[in-house]
């Protein structure tokens, strides 16, 4: 089994980080951040092993994971896994931009 590095692009750090800033802001706590943030994570290293269990999509290469409302978009290298966005399901599929 090969094992993959992570690599997250800057598009989709700033999502990330955005994402876990709104929920601190909105709930006045941290904890429900922490918690998605965790729960990601765990799903990333489901993914070092298994990097096929995402569903295809319509861009060639790059595969989505679902994770509560939201979608990690990555693509599969032989020796790392590049998460291209983060996406949340509430909004309008037409501003999706995977770069």
């Amino acid at each position: 089994m090969v094992k993959r590095k992570i690599v997250w692009s800057n598009n989709a750090k700033t999502k990330l980080f955005k994402i876990l800033e709104y929920y601190t802001e909105r709930n006045k706590s941290a904890t429900y951040s922490k918690k998605l943030y965790k729960k990601l994570f765990e799903k990333l290293v489901l993914l070092e092993k298994q990097p096929e269990i995402g569903i295809k999509t319509d861009y060639e290469g790059i595969r989505g994971l679902i994770v509560d409302e939201y979608i990690l978009f990555y693509e599969i290298y032989p020796d790392m896994l590049v998460v291209h966005t983060i996406w949340d399901c509430r909004q309008n599929p037409n501003s999706l931009v995977i770069e």
